[in-house]
């Protein structure tokens, strides 16, 4: 996201939000502004999260994330071994995201930050085994805080390699005719499509986070206050889709 998008964004939700993710569908540390994003919503008094898979972590990131004044950073690492961590993030470096958690806490301690450090796992049947020793040792990997997730996966119908081997991990289960189907947690509507929004690089202002392709955007905000955006006609149609069916997107959606 481009500074001039980002002030205008920070300006027209500062008077109504209170937490801003800095996160969507890509690696929030590639953006060479982050720390001065996070430096002004910080300055609104913004709850402020960054959400990364630490494969572009620095010594010196983690200093200017923990002194521009980050609430909360997310730190993807799904294994304790090369080989769990590699079946899902596939190319990456667990070195490099446990490197990452030491220099987050280093930084923390230095900036006298309150910072909570999250380590957090995605829930897989190639790092179940090492989810009691990742419950030892997350603090002493640096973490404060550890969060095993559900992971969502594609073309689950049949069964997936990395599905958890038990049901009460996973977000699917599976039907008498042995497919499988997203379990059910809720009935009626959806509380994200009325309390937030997402806002891509490019300033198109989208439903929620499963709209990965921007299908049902509701407009620029370049071209358009969000306010004007988040009730106009396409805003309010999709919430009545969401209302009477669900669209495609929340077929696999576990909000």
């Amino acid at each position: 996201m481009s500074p001039e998008i980002w002030e205008r964004v920070l300006r027209e939700v500062s008077p109504y939000v209170h937490t801003i993710q800095f996160f969507f569908q890509g690696e929030p540390l590639l953006n060479k502004h982050l720390a001065r994003m996070v430096r002004d919503a910080h300055a609104q008094y913004l709850y402020t999260i960054v959400s990364t898979n630490a494969q572009a972590m620095t010594r010196e990131t983690a200093m200017e994330l923990m002194s521009a004044g980050l609430s909360r950073i997310i730190v993807s690492i799904d294994g304790l071994s090369d080989e769990s961590y590699g079946a899902y993030r596939v190319g990456g470096s667990l070195q490099k995201s446990l490197q990452a958690l030491q220099w987050l806490r280093e930084a923390k301690q230095a900036c006298h930050s309150r910072c909570t450090i999250e380590m957090q796992c995605l829930k897989l049947r190639t790092n179940e085994h090492e989810w009691p020793e990742m419950r030892r040792r997350y603090r002493e990997l640096g973490a404060d805080r550890l969060t095993l997730k559900t992971a969502q996966l594609y073309d689950f119908e049949h069964g997936h390699p990395l599905m958890p081997s038990r049901a009460s991990d996973s977000r699917y289960e599976q039907a008498a005719d042995g497919t499988y189907r997203m379990k059910q947690r809720r009935r009626w509507g959806c509380l994200r499509l009325w309390s937030g929004a997402v806002i891509t690089a490019s300033g198109e202002v989208l439903p929620c986070c499963y709209d990965k392709s921007g299908k049902y955007s509701f407009g620029n905000i370049t071209e358009h206050s969000l306010r004007s955006l988040f009730h106009n006609e396409k805003a309010r149609q999709f919430r009545r889709q969401v209302l009477r069916f669900q669209p495609a997107i929340c077929h696999n959606c576990w909000q």
